[in-house]
């Protein structure tokens, strides 16, 4: 019984640590794995009120059985008791064994679980360095379409001068020839 209630408290641990660690996961694997750490717990509840009912039971029918034992004098009656004491004893055996089997299997599954948890965490780590360098290739881009702007910003600047400037020159040229035109005729 000692070894039984030993290893109900390690499930019981190692379903808490898979409480705690699917809590830390993307929401929708969350609640499938949720659901399923809370139906193992439920499991595990039951698993341990059966083996407190084992043990009470066994508790009481041993007292009842030393109680009957002592007032029956009759050899025949003791060893029937015996047979059912014994029979009572393995079918008590019979359940703490298939709840050994389901406590097996409970942390088979947890460990499928922190398995299944590790490699989402690696896929979730992959992504993240993707995205990573994925900002950083684009903040790049970002800053030579800055300075791409800026240069295109300064050269239309400068075409805008050029014209100005070609402008004044042609009209200059256009009123010194008008003068000379002027002074000419007027002579």
């Amino acid at each position: 019984m000692s070894e039984m209630n030993a290893e109900l408290e390690e499930a019981e641990t190692l379903i808490k640590k898979m409480d705690l660690e699917a809590r830390t996961l993307e929401p929708d694997v969350r609640t499938t794995l949720l659901a399923k750490i809370k139906a193992h717990a439920s499991d595990l509840k039951n698993l341990k009120n059966q083996v407190k009912k084992i043990a009470s039971n066994q508790a009481h029918r041993t007292a009842r059985e030393e109680l009957l034992e002592l007032r029956m004098g009759d050899k025949l009656e003791v060893s029937a008791d015996q047979r059912g004491r014994l029979l009572m004893a393995q079918s008590s055996t019979d359940r703490l064994n298939s709840s050994t089997d389901r406590i097996r299997e409970s942390r088979k599954q947890t460990v499928e679980a922190e398995e299944l948890g590790a490699s989402i965490l690696q896929d979730l780590h992959r992504q993240r360095q993707s995205l990573l360098h994925a900002h950083g290739t684009l903040q790049g881009v970002d800053d030579s379409i800055s300075r791409s702007k800026k240069i295109l910003t300064a050269m239309a600047r400068r075409m805008d001068r050029n014209k100005w400037i070609g402008g004044l020159i042609i009209a200059a040229l256009v009123l010194t020839i008008i003068i000379i035109l002027y002074f000419k005729l007027s002579r």
